[in-house]
């Protein structure tokens, strides 16, 4: 049985959608933004929310970080700088870490190197994220594996190969994972979403739980990847899509957010049991829209119905079903019905040939 718990919460086929709110360096490098992030995504009603790590001086060449960076969405002079000014310390991700599971929040980060791996797991950070762009980084993969902690790891630009083997490192060393289908575009045009992949992805791994990172600027998709199998769904969140930084114009603001937490919480609902029946609610409207059989004209006793005898006409209370029309022609009636009055199994006379039809019309005749 494909599982996954992470933080106590257990993530399967039979459980509700485990929403993760990427909030990412959405928080301008300020812990109070942070805050307040996390605030807004549980009102929305996430299970989780999640951040990034990155050890800047470690992860890029020093071409890239002394690079020249000017542009609107810049925070630094220099792509270095730029990403120093989004890094939050380990302080602040302490105070951070507190204050999502104050609120009932599972806390998260992605981890982009071995220097952040640790340090998060020394903050006790009970799951890992890693993103597409490490899929292919099997020694980051084997390093965090071995932390002991779960891995939710997003598939953004991967062939199935590179999926068979980042799967084989995390598993190797040991490691417990999610996978999650993702498009590495931001945003991801819906034709570029291939949600068909969660079904591969369930079928190749039966024993992994399967996920969705939607990059998609909108919330109709995730109810589609659950229905698909996806029982995690990563999404970006921001509290203004006109704030500095790339990630804000595709990120669900909170109403967005609550909207999307509502439909998937709405989705295992609505599938039900599977069991075709007539529910109380569609009893006065079906009463209402279907038909009984009536006499068509006054009709004596004694009379035998015939062909045009009766009809079906609305409302659908007291009286016998269209369907047994044809079990009615050729019985004779046992009294006399006014035109437009309902024909109930007492209304015939004795056949032998045959028992009359049950007088009830309930909704389960209906």
């Amino acid at each position: 049985m494909r599982e996954l718990v992470i933080d106590g919460r257990r993530i399967a086929d039979d459980t509700p959608c485990f929403v993760i709110a990427e909030i990412g360096h959405n928080h301008q490098g300020s812990v109070e933004k942070a805050r307040e992030l996390i605030h807004a995504a549980k009102d929305a009603g996430v299970d989780a929310v999640k951040l990034q790590k990155r050890d800047n001086r470690r992860l890029y060449t020093r071409a890239l970080y002394e690079s020249a960076y000017d542009n609107e969405n810049s925070f630094g002079s220099t792509y270095g700088a730029h990403r120093e000014a989004l890094e939050l310390d380990v302080d602040a991700y302490r105070a951070l870490r507190d204050e999502a599971q104050a609120l009932g929040l599972v806390f998260l980060a992605t981890a982009f190197d071995e220097t952040s791996a640790d340090l998060l797991a020394e903050l006790g950070l009970p799951a890992f994220k890693i993103a597409s762009g490490d899929l292919t980084n099997t020694p980051l993969l084997r390093y965090v594996a071995r932390l002991g902690k779960p891995l939710v790891v997003s598939t953004g630009g991967a062939t199935i190969e590179d999926v068979d083997r980042a799967v084989d490192a995390v598993t190797g060393a040991g490691g417990t994972l999610c996978l999650l289908q993702c498009t590495a575009a931001y945003p991801a045009a819906v034709e570029d979403l291939n949600l068909g992949v969660i079904t591969t992805l369930r079928d190749r791994y039966p024993e992994l739980v399967v996920g969705l990172s939607d990059h998609q600027d909108g919330i109709a998709m995730a109810p589609v990847a659950f229905m698909l199998g996806a029982r995690v769904v990563e999404k970006h969140f921001t509290l203004s899509h006109t704030a500095k930084g790339t990630d804000h114009a595709f990120s669900l603001m909170p109403e967005g957010m609550r909207k999307l937490v509502r439909d998937l919480r709405r989705v295992p609902i609505a599938i039900g049991d599977g069991v075709k029946r007539p529910l109380a609610s569609e009893e006065k409207p079906l009463q209402k829209m279907g038909k009984k059989l009536v006499a068509a004209r006054a009709l004596d006793a004694g009379h035998v119905l015939a062909e045009g005898d009766l009809v079906a006409k609305s409302p659908a209370d007291e009286g016998l079903p269209p369907y047994a029309l044809d079990e009615l022609v050729g019985r004779p009636l046992a009294r006399a019905l006014a035109e437009d009055e309902a024909i109930l199994g007492e209304h015939l006379g004795s056949d032998h040939r045959r028992p009359a039809p049950a007088s009830s019309h309930s909704s389960t005749a209906r």
